[in-house]
């Protein structure tokens, strides 16, 4: 049988053979033995060297025209089963559907936005507005106006994050505000005119914070609230009252508040306020062991205290006819102390452990 034959041959078999296939992988056998680099055609291709110089070309072109019908058949053929495979899969998982669907999974807000909401609606039944200010700041509104001039110590106790970011001509620094105090400032700013109009400023600026801290307390990025009440005859009594108010509101009748003096650079006086450990119930001690999250018994909540006249100065407001409180804290640490949240480690608010997050 001369190689015109052999290739004649070769190219019936395997075209039949490509016909009354009826699966991929026997078309997948049927490519590597005749197409494969050792397969039966590029075996009888070798033989053209073997061959006079006048057959060659014609011999060469009838290679090539059958080696082109194979893949060509075998494409077809690959696609057909492929099609039938896929028909085939749609018939065995045809759905009934007249039989009741299967309800999805469904998640819920995070425990930290839950407790955002919870804060927001608390002072909002006492007359305070949720307002929302930048995360990204100036100087300005995070320390100027809250009486911290430029270069003033009280600034470092705040290991602030500077943006690489120009120098406004008056606002000074960009900066990722290190407490919603910023918001206090632009409150005053903007609601001034209203006082004059006989309406009181009442607003609480909810927000991320950044510090450059990370322990059981503390974390680099955090939630913050504070808020600011002024009008006239403002003192120390409605403070208490607004403190007092929101200690047996979100964290329960069985939970206690202490104020201690201290000092913050926009508020005279200034105090700071603690409320009794959850996690120890006050003790400072858990199963005869120091409690880690207090210590002591008790856990700092947040400061307060009245507006100092130098911060209503900044917002063009007389501090001879208008007084104001402020007062502020961290929303994670908040919930920490919470009744019934017996969590010892604030970074577990934060790792997306599903196990810690469908709980609440």
């Amino acid at each position: 049988m001369n190689l015109q034959e052999s290739l004649t041959r070769l190219s019936d078999e395997a075209r039949a053979a490509i016909r009354t296939t009826n699966t991929l992988e026997a078309l997948e056998a049927l490519e590597i033995k005749y197409l494969g680099r050792k397969g039966e055609l590029p075996a009888l291709l070798k033989e053209l060297a073997n061959v006079s110089n006048e057959e060659r070309p014609k011999l060469g072109i009838l290679a090539n025209e059958i080696k082109q019908a194979l893949e060509r058949d075998m494409n077809e053929k690959r696609s057909s089963l492929r099609a039938g495979a896929i028909n085939a899969a749609l018939d065995a998982e045809r759905e009934d559907v007249t039989e009741p669907g299967i309800k999805p999974p469904q998640g819920h807000l995070h425990v930290v936005t839950q407790a955002i909401r919870e804060i927001e609606g608390i002072f909002e039944r006492a007359g305070f507005v949720r307002v929302r200010y930048p995360e990204v700041d100036w100087d300005t509104y995070a320390f100027e106006n809250l009486n911290m001039p430029p270069d003033h110590p009280a600034r470092d106790e705040w290991e602030t994050f500077f943006m690489d970011a120009p120098v406004h001509p008056k606002l000074g620094k960009m900066i990722l505000t290190p407490h919603a105090t910023n918001g206090t400032a632009r409150i005053l700013e903007e609601m001034a005119p209203a006082l004059k109009k006989g309406d009181a400023i009442r607003a609480i600026n909810i927000a991320k914070t950044y510090r450059r801290q990370s322990d059981m307390t503390h974390v680099p990025m955090f939630h913050q609230f504070d808020g600011v009440f002024v009008d006239k005859g403002v003192n120390l009594t409605h403070l208490l009252g607004i403190l007092d108010y929101f200690v047996k509101n979100f964290f329960g009748a069985d939970r206690r508040a202490r104020i201690r003096p201290f000092h913050f650079r926009f508020t005279e006086p200034s105090f700071e306020v603690d409320v009794s450990c959850g996690v120890c119930g006050a003790t400072g001690k858990v199963n005869g062991v120091k409690c880690r999250t207090c210590k002591n018994g008790w856990v700092e909540m947040g400061g307060c205290g009245m507006l100092h006249p130098n911060v209503l100065k900044a917002a063009k407001i007389d501090s001879e006819i208008y007084s104001g409180l402020a007062f502020g804290w961290g929303v994670e640490r908040n919930y920490m102390m919470k009744e019934g949240f017996a969590l010892d480690d604030i970074r577990t608010l934060y790792k997306n452990d599903l196990r810690f997050l469908q709980q609440f």
